[in-house]
């Protein structure tokens, strides 16, 4: 396949083949959606380094979805009513401008050390993420610790993720810009190979921190990462062209060496509604536990929608939970049908707090989250603030320093004063023997002796 210049847009072809497909199959059981929205189905399917294809009952042409080890998304198919995507345009036309830098497939095979398996940095559906070095100027690899040091994005040749996605992260990423998102640095195309490279992210992502390391995240990187990630959702819904992010989770903000948040993965990106339009028509992807109910209900897809995932990552970063956690009690397992009716109830609020932090944190600063979460996570859209909004409360709460345990230190104090005074009796019997030692019949009798 001759290559172009900008790198990005020849159709992907894969070819089947039997024997690769039975020694290479792996039985999963997996909802799939159809593109029109008439045909939901549980099916057992093999997932092999082959194309998969399903035949629905209608004669529709329907594009089937798999999400994978991302848990970009299962849902129930009682949950979900799909309607059909926007009309996309054949792949290869209506191509935007590439600023990108374009890898050819061996240096970025150099830069990573022939993809090393400990150069590995985290595995989504899209395929592996690998650590490189590429040089200042150009796309030559370098020594590693040397140059420029990379992320590696490969597409897997047998990945539940395919040629859209790829695009949609070059097209997003490629011409978005702003502090608060990952910078795509370049990509690579030739036959059936796909990379992204990314800029490096030192402390790799909120969810590692949150949830797999036994250090607690301190109190105040947590609100300065959810500051920086609402800053990113706020750019995207702001721009002239707005942008509806769709994936918003723990594992999709990234950290660099300061803790500053950046959104990652911009796979199920979607160009957001223009001029009357109040939404956008999708099939409902994204992960469980994350997505807004109207839009698992009707595919109807907002900015609104984005809030309110952002509002579930709110509660994570207030509780140390995931938002699914099928190791807890059945009450417990969705943090936002646990968690949200305990949010304004300021007696049950503080023992929702990750008790990790143990009375690190501020008092007003969790009340502030709470209140925000509370309002992000309402079931009427409409009544979800605007991410500009959520930015504006955040702000504030990163100069807080009314710390929870400094309190209960000062209330344990004056507790302590107040035991140690002695009662009014005493008091009096205390002046009543000074004031006779004291008296000056007293003392001439002592001089006396």
């Amino acid at each position: 396949m001759e290559k172009s210049r900008c790198g990005c847009w020849a159709v992907l072809r894969r070819t089947s083949s039997a024997s690769r497909d039975s020694a290479n199959a792996i039985p999963r059981t997996s909802t799939v959606y159809d593109a029109g929205g008439s045909t939901n189905m549980i099916v057992t399917s093999c997932f092999c380094r082959s194309s998969i294809f399903i035949s629905c009952s209608n004669k529709m042409a329907a594009e089937t979805r798999y999400l994978n080890a991302s848990n970009r998304e299962m849902y129930p198919p009682n949950e979900a009513r799909l309607s059909s995507d926007m009309p996309e345009p054949p792949l290869g036309e209506n191509k935007p401008k590439c600023q990108l830098l374009q890898f050819s497939f061996q240096e970025l095979k150099s830069a990573t050390g022939n993809f090393r398996p400990d150069s590995i940095l985290g595995e989504g559906g899209f395929g592996y993420v690998f650590k490189g070095w590429i040089e200042e100027n150009g796309t030559a690899p370098a020594k590693p610790g040397s140059g420029i040091t990379v992320a590696v994005k490969s597409l897997k040749p047998d990945g539940l993720q395919g040629h859209r996605e790829w695009m949609a992260e070059v097209e997003f990423l490629g011409q978005l810009h702003h502090p608060n998102l990952v910078k795509l640095v370049g990509c690579c195309i030739e036959d059936d190979q796909r990379l992204l490279v990314y800029e490096f992210m030192t402390r790799g992502s909120l969810e590692n921190h949150l949830f797999r390391r036994a250090v607690p995240l301190p109190w105040s990187n947590r609100i300065k990462i959810a500051l920086g990630a609402a800053k990113g959702l706020a750019f995207l819904h702001g721009n002239r062209k707005p942008v509806i992010y769709r994936d918003f989770k723990t594992s999709n903000i990234l950290l660099d060496s300061e803790y500053n948040a950046k959104l990652s993965d911009f796979g199920l990106a979607k160009a957001g509604p223009q001029g009357d339009k109040t939404h956008v028509s999708t099939r409902v992807v994204g992960t469980y536990g994350y997505a807004a109910p109207e839009y698992v209900m009707t595919g109807h897809l907002t900015s609104k929608s984005d809030v309110y995932s952002f509002g579930v990552v709110l509660l994570e970063i207030l509780t140390g939970r995931r938002s699914m956690d099928k190791k807890r009690p059945s009450a417990e397992q969705n943090l936002v049908t646990w968690a949200r009716p305990h949010l304004l109830d300021k007696r049950k609020l503080y023992q929702l707090v990750d008790p990790r932090l143990e009375l690190n944190y501020s008092i007003k600063g969790v009340q502030k989250v709470s209140q925000l979460a509370y309002n992000c996570l309402s079931r009427d859209a409409k009544c979800r603030p605007m991410m500009d909004e959520v930015v504006k409360v955040l702000t504030p709460l990163q100069d807080l320093n009314d710390l929870a345990i400094l309190s209960c230190h000062s209330r344990l104090y004056q507790q302590g004063r107040r035991k140690k005074k002695p009662d009014p009796a005493q008091q009096r019997s205390y002046a009543q023997t000074k004031s006779i030692r004291d008296s000056p019949l007293n003392t001439g009798k002592q001089n006396s002796k």
